[in-house]
């Protein structure tokens, strides 16, 4: 067993790099469309307005309801205050999965297990962006590893209450990303098949938690808003396609290329163990353990919704940010077991932990992502580097947005952070930002489900009352569900309709998500009457 003061400062030296990453991703991390939406989605709730039933919105609904409790951090630092609270939960995340590990590996190695997992997540640079940038991934791995940390407990006296407790946080989870929900069954199926050691009263409140979650969460949209709640939830996800078979193989191979990239170290510790499984098999649990097969449940769980992203015509290695917690947790667990083992001694795991350190600082400061923070992209043999972060060119572009805006505090722009930087409202309907416009709905559809078609689209830019209007190369771009292209012919007939009401003030280089050219726009003054 490793003395404390060994561990202590691993855990101390762990969590200085955790906030040291988090704080460069905070304000040098590159911005996500994503970010503006969501955060204008939980300021709509804070206004008493709810997703699906006032507003377009193609994720479960414990974002805004959760994020709008952090509004205050918003109002006063603007996108970086939702950043700021994104990283509390990730932080979270990470303490959880520390702890997931350290409750179901050996006893004699617990803290072993607890700093390993958090090694893993803190000294992960792609995850910490993820997971500080305002997206869904931080919350839905908070709900997720607190349900599984919740579902260890299912041995003890308090096993009954803390089934249920799993099953209801596990829901929650699902209520944030639909993917996760692929935990629930798992952990369900864990508890049925060893319901003669822990009972029949286990897995029944476990389901009885999960159901009243889900019924909690979806029921009450889905009488408010069928038709959106219904599309947001389900429809919205089934409309992409790969166009094909190659095309679909290609984009599961990048899909597995990036995310070895992304997780590289623990890549090659999951290989090490399946390795040592053939070579030297785990130690047998002592007294007082957990079983092994709860690890193997962690596993699943990790691997299940792995399947579910895998499985999309569309597979982004980023959406796997939220289950990378519980994937080092189950890890670290097996780590542990068959790296250290009974006949260990104290030089064994100590030597294991600091060469997974190690090579954690190194995978660090090796990342990609910290060459993103500085550098903008390469033309030829020149690398551009920024003037200044992606955050304070909001900053600067926003501040003149919210000065010129006039008295009715409306900004035309489908580069939604720009209004929740500025504090301005989008015009109704654009509240998904670029993913706002489907083209090809009938005008009934697209008022149900609050997004503009076609028709409403070129209503709203002929007729909205903004006295200012800003434009990525996200603008006018995207038409959905498809996720495609709009073609250039239709993209012109819009910007004429815009230049026939607005004039171009100057133009912002590389602003924003990929580093497009924003246009800033004042509505023109209207010509005096001749007398």
């Amino acid at each position: 067993m490793i003395r404390k003061p060994f561990i202590i400062e691993l855990w101390a030296i762990a969590l200085i790099l955790f906030v040291l990453l988090g704080a460069m991703n905070l304000y040098w991390g590159d911005l996500n469309q994503d970010e503006g939406w969501y955060l204008y989605a939980a300021r709509q709730v804070t206004q008493g307005k709810l997703p699906y039933r006032d507003y377009a919105f193609t994720q479960g609904p414990m974002l805004p309801l959760v994020y709008a409790r952090a509004q205050c951090f918003v109002d006063r630092w603007g996108l970086a205050g939702g950043r700021l609270f994104t990283m509390g939960l990730g932080l979270l995340s990470a303490l959880g999965a520390s702890w997931l590990a350290a409750r179901t590996a050996p006893k004699k190695w617990a803290a072993v297990a607890g700093v390993i997992a958090f090694i893993l997540i803190a000294g992960n640079v792609y995850q910490s962006y993820f997971t500080t940038v305002v997206k869904t991934y931080a919350l839905c791995s908070v709900f997720l590893v607190a349900g599984l940390l919740a579902a260890s407990f299912a041995r003890g006296r308090g096993g009954v209450p803390a089934c249920f407790l799993s099953g209801l946080l596990l829901a929650l989870a699902a209520g944030t990303r639909i993917s996760a929900g692929a935990a629930m069954p798992v952990v369900g199926v864990y508890l049925l098949t060893q319901r003669k050691a822990l009972g029949d009263a286990k897995w029944l409140s476990f389901g009885v938690g999960g159901v009243l979650g889900l019924v909690g969460i979806g029921l009450p949209f889905f009488l408010m808003a069928p038709e959106g709640f219904r599309f947001g939830m389900f429809e919205y996800h089934t409309f992409r396609s790969a166009g094909g078979l190659l095309p679909a193989l290609v984009y599961k191979a990048g899909f597995i290329s990036r995310f070895v990239q992304a997780y590289y170290l623990a890549a090659c510790l999951a290989v090490f163990v399946l390795l040592f499984r053939w070579f030297r098999p785990a130690e047998k649990p002592e007294d007082g353990d957990t079983p092994r097969y709860f690890n193997i449940m962690t596993w699943s769980a990790a691997l299940a919704i792995t399947t579910v992203h895998f499985s999309a015509p569309f597979p982004y290695e980023d959406y796997q940010a939220f289950v990378f917690p519980v994937f080092a947790a189950a890890l670290a667990i097996s780590l542990v077991r068959y790296l250290t083992g009974a006949k260990a001694d104290e030089r064994v795991a100590r030597a294991t932990l600091v060469v997974i350190f190690l090579v954690s600082i190194a995978a660090a400061f090796s990342s990609p992502v910290n060459q993103d923070w500085f550098v903008r992209g390469r033309d030829r043999i020149w690398w551009r580097l920024k003037d200044e972060s992606a955050l304070q060119k909001l900053r600067d572009v926003s501040a003149w947005v919210a000065e010129h805006a006039g008295s009715d505090r409306t900004v035309l722009t489908q580069d939604t952070y720009i209004a929740v930087e500025a504090g301005l409202d989008v015009p109704a309907g654009l509240e998904m930002g670029p993913f706002s416009y489907f083209p090809d709905f009938s005008r009934e559809k697209a008022e149900t489900l609050h997004v503009l078609n076609r028709e409403m689209m070129r209503e709203l830019l002929e007729n909205t009352p903004a006295r200012v209007a800003a434009f990525s190369g996200y603008g006018l771009s995207i038409a959905c569900p498809e996720v495609a292209e709009v073609p250039r012919e239709e993209w012109l007939e819009m910007w004429d309709i815009i230049l026939q009401r607005y004039q171009a003030v100057f133009e912002a280089d590389h602003f924003g998500q990929a580093h497009t050219p924003l246009v800033l726009l004042t509505i023109r003054t209207p010509a005096p009457e001749e007398p």
